[in-house]
């Protein structure tokens, strides 16, 4: 049974899952994330951090936070275990929350080396966008955007 609940990123037990995440880009890319996930504020309730449990382990975990009043950026996205829908219920549930919260858009960034991350959100309506804020000048990053309007 997989579920998705809101979660703290500091918790012990979730540190774990963030952890693995970062190890694993790291392998794969030579860059672990962790420096665009340090200015995380837990009482702001624009900003989103959920975990997936499947079978009472943390198998994955997503963010939002905010760029702006309307725009939330997915952060931090991961699923330990490659098909089992972890990613897209995780993605599903960030979006159904965003929108709660007021968000018009999410965006986010990815390495362009990082094909399965591309196709993933290209599966899920996200298209490629000009790179925004830090991303802007890296070659090495695609960025891509989502409208969270329901007639659009």
């Amino acid at each position: 049974m997989l579920s998705i609940k809101t979660a703290d990123p500091n918790d012990e037990k979730v540190l774990a899952i963030t952890e693995e995440l970062s190890k694993n880009l790291y392998l794969r890319f030579g860059s672990d994330g962790k420096n665009s996930f340090q200015d995380w504020q837990n009482d702001n309730s624009k900003f989103v951090f959920v975990i997936a449990e499947l079978n009472n382990e943390i198998a994955g975990c997503g963010a939002i936070r905010p760029i702006d009043q309307n725009i939330g950026e997915v952060k931090r996205m991961y699923s330990k275990y490659p098909g089992k829908k972890i990613g897209t219920t995780i993605l599903k549930f960030l979006e159904d929350k965003a929108i709660t919260l007021g968000y018009t858009d999410l965006v986010l960034e990815t390495r362009v080396k990082n094909e399965s991350a591309i196709a993933f959100y290209q599966k899920q309506g996200y298209k490629i966008i000009p790179n925004y804020g830090k991303y802007k000048d890296r070659p090495e990053a695609i960025c891509l955007g989502k409208s969270l309007n329901q007639n659009s």
